[in-house]
């Protein structure tokens, strides 16, 4: 069953896998995909690819492909508002909002855009508001990850990644119907 405790740690863990690779990204990718299993997630299949991918690549080149992947294709761009608004006025004001939001909930955006995928997840991860966090996976995150699914050609490695991420958003949403269990008791 999904806690919130599950929740905040699987979203800490997608944020890190949609950063630039560091050091613990193979490892993050396996506890994820494990976590996943655990939980008899779909996730957990495109993550284990994911992870097994991740196992046979040296640094330098999960750097290559990161960036060729997220900064070299216009339609895979990293952030929800670029990728729902394109460079508009709509985008501007969606990260107006964002900011104020982060504001609201003391959260520290680091430094990246608001609308970076990584952000939002740390947020949905961490902020108490539940229906706040809701409203952001099924408004804003599930709608970009759609399209940035739609600009992955099959066979690429962070299309897995991305699935992984979208069917793990959607069970998130399913679950807030019900309410979250945190520490053995209903929230």
């Amino acid at each position: 069953m999904l806690t919130s405790a599950n929740q905040q740690q699987l979203c800490s863990q997608f944020a890190l896998l949609l950063s630039y690779p560091d050091a613990t990204v193979r490892q993050t990718a396996a506890d994820c995909a494990a976590q996943l299993l655990s939980l008899q997630s779909t996730a957990a299949e495109p993550m284990e690819r994911f992870a097994a991918f991740l196992q046979e690549q040296e640094p330098a080149r999960l750097e290559e492909l990161f960036t060729a992947t997220f900064d070299l294709q216009p339609v895979c761009h990293p952030y929800v508002g670029y990728l729902l608004c394109g460079e508009s006025q709509q985008r501007t004001l969606f990260l107006i909002k964002l900011q104020q939001l982060y504001k609201k909930y003391g959260f520290e955006p680091g430094s990246e855009l608001p609308d970076h995928l990584a952000t939002l997840l740390r947020f949905v991860g961490t902020v108490a508001d539940r229906e706040c966090g809701q409203e952001i996976v099924r408004d804003g995150l599930l709608p970009a990850l759609c399209k940035l699914g739609e600009g992955l050609a099959a066979g690429e490695p962070f299309a897995e990644l991305i699935s992984a991420l979208q069917n793990f958003l959607t069970e998130t949403v399913a679950a807030g119907s019900e309410p979250l269990v945190a520490n053995g008791k209903r929230s």
